[in-house]
C-alpha cells in the first residue's frame, strides 16, 4: 500500500515515514500544496495523509483540486487547528478523516487502516481489459462475450487486479484486500 505524505515539518516526516514502513506501507514524503497535488496526480497511491498550513498552496486547496480533478484518493487531514467548523469544513470539501496535532503515531495507523478497509468507489463499474469485462454488481466476467464462471474468492482476486492494472501488486497488499 502507498501513501503520500504532504508534510513540510521535517520532525514529523522523519518520525512518521519509518513508522509507516515498519506498518508495512511504502510511503513518499513532499513538503509543499503544489508538490503534494503534482504527486496525488501522477502517481497511484492508496491514501494521502495532508497537512492543512503547506507552502506554496494549503492543504485546504490542495483536497478541493484532488476533488475537482475526480480522484477518490482517500485523504486524512493531519493539522493543529481543533475548530468543529474547520473540521466540519475539511469534511465537506473531501476529506475522509480527520487528526489534530499532536497524535499518538498508534493512533494515526489505526486510522490509516480503518479507512483503508472502506470498499473505493470505482466510476462506471464495469472493470475490462482488452477483452475481458468484470462487472461487480451482477458478479458478471465475459471473455469476448463469453461468460466465465468463477468462485466468489477468485472473482474478488479479479476485480483488485483489475482496479488496480497497469501496477505491481504486493503479496501483502493481495492478502489484506483479498483475504
Amino acid at each position: 500500500m502507498k501513501i503520500l505524505l504532504v508534510e513540510d515539518d521535517v520532525d514529523i516526516v522523519n518520525s512518521l515515514l519509518p513508522s509507516l514502513k515498519e506498518a508495512g506501507y511504502v510511503a513518499q514524503a513532499v513538503q509543499d500544496g503544489e508538490g503534494g497535488l503534482l504527486a496525488a496526480q501522477t502517481n497511484n497511491f492508496d491514501l494521502i495523509l495532508m497537512d492543512y498550513n503547506l507552502p506554496k498552496m494549503n492543504g485546504r486547496e490542495v483536497i478541493k483540486n484532488i476533488r475537482q480533478l475526480g480522484l477518490s484518493t482517500p485523504i486524512i487531514m493531519l493539522t493543529v487547528h481543533s475548530e468543529i467548523d474547520e473540521k466540519v469544513d475539511m469534511l465537506n470539501i473531501g476529506a475522509d478523516d480527520y487528526l489534530t496535532k499532536p497524535f499518538a503515531t498508534t493512533e494515526l495507523l489505526a486510522r490509516i487502516s480503518a479507512v483503508l478497509r472502506r470498499p473505493k468507489k470505482w466510476e462506471g463499474r464495469l472493470l475490462k481489459i482488452n477483452d475481458l469485462e468484470l462487472d461487480p454488481d451482477k458478479f458478471l466476467v465475459t471473455k469476448r462475450g463469453r461468460r466465465i464462471f468463477l468462485s466468489a474468492k477468485e472473482f474478488t482476486l479479479l476485480e483488485y487486479l483489475l482496479q488496480h492494472k497497469g501496477l505491481v501488486m504486493s503479496r501483502q497488499a493481495i492478502m489484506e484486500h483479498v483475504w
